[in-house]
C-alpha cells in the first residue's frame, strides 16, 4: 500500500500495525479480561515484545509491570489514534463486481467508515441498493460531494475513467481518496491519496507459493 499522507503522528509502519493491535485487543475484551500483556500481543503477531512497547508509546499508553495493559483504555487510544471513533462518511464510485462486495462489506462501520452513497455511469445500475446504499448517477456526484460535506472516496472504476473520476471527487471537495482502481493518479498536495494495489498483492503471493513448492520438490528428490 502507499500513502501519500506525510502528516501522521505515528511512522507509517505503527499505524499498519494498529488494526493487528486492535483486532487482539477486542478478542481479549470479549473473554472478559481487562488486562493483556505486550508479550502476550508480541507473540500473537511474532513481533518483538520492544516493538509493541514503542509502538503503544505514540498512543501515551503505558503498561504496569507484570501486569500488562489495560485492554479498554488502550484499545479506545488505538481507535482515537486511527480515527474510528468517529465514523467517517464516504462514497463509493465504481458499483461494479468489486465495489458492490465493498458495499456489502459490514467491517467498515466497525472501522470508522460509512458508505453513504455510490455512484456508477451505468444507466441500468441507478436506483439500485446494496446493503441499504443506493447507486446514484455520476452527474450527482459533484454536487452531492459538496452539499453532504463528504470528504472521503472509495474508487473502484475501471483504470481508462479513474483519472477524470479523480479530478471530478477534487474540484467536489473529496480530499481523501482510497483507490482500487488499477493505475496510478495524480492528485494535488492537498488530497491523500490510498493505493491499494491487489496485483501486487497477488504477485508476491504467487512468487511465495512458487518458492515454497519449489523447496518441497527439492526437498522430496
Amino acid at each position: 500500500m502507499q500513502n501519500q499522507n506525510e502528516h501522521l503522528v505515528a511512522p507509517l509502519p505503527t499505524i499498519r500495525r494498529m488494526p493487528a493491535y486492535l483486532r487482539i485487543l477486542r478478542a481479549v475484551l470479549a473473554t472478559g479480561a481487562e488486562v493483556v500483556s505486550g508479550t502476550h500481543i508480541a507473540r500473537k503477531l511474532q513481533l518483538e515484545p520492544i516493538q509493541v512497547r514503542k509502538d503503544f508509546g505514540f498512543l501515551g499508553v503505558t503498561g504496569k509491570p507484570r501486569i500488562g495493559y489495560e485492554a479498554k483504555p488502550l484499545a479506545a487510544a488505538i481507535e482515537a489514534l486511527l480515527g474510528w471513533d468517529n465514523t467517517n462518511a464516504a462514497f463509493l464510485v465504481g458499483a461494479g463486481r468489486l465495489g458492490s462486495a465493498l458495499m456489502g462489506y459490514e467491517g467498515f462501520h466497525r472501522h470508522g467508515l460509512e458508505i453513504v452513497a455510490a455512484f456508477d455511469s451505468d444507466p441500468s445500475r441507478v436506483g439500485e441498493e446494496i446493503n441499504d446504499v443506493k447507486i446514484l448517477p455520476m452527474d450527482k456526484l459533484m454536487d452531492l460531494a459538496q452539499r453532504m460535506h463528504v470528504h472521503i472516496a472509495v474508487l473502484t472504476v475501471p483504470a481508462p475513467v479513474a483519472q477524470e473520476v479523480t479530478d471530478m471527487l477534487v474540484l467536489g471537495g473529496i480530499i481523501g481518496i482510497w483507490n482500487f482502481s488499477p493505475v496510478t493518479l495524480t492528485v494535488p498536495k492537498n488530497v491523500v491519496l490510498q493505493n491499494e494495489d491487489l496485483s501486487r498483492g497477488l504477485a508476491e503471493l504467487s512468487v511465495r507459493v512458487g518458492g515454497m513448492l519449489h523447496s518441497q520438490e527439492m526437498s522430496s528428490s
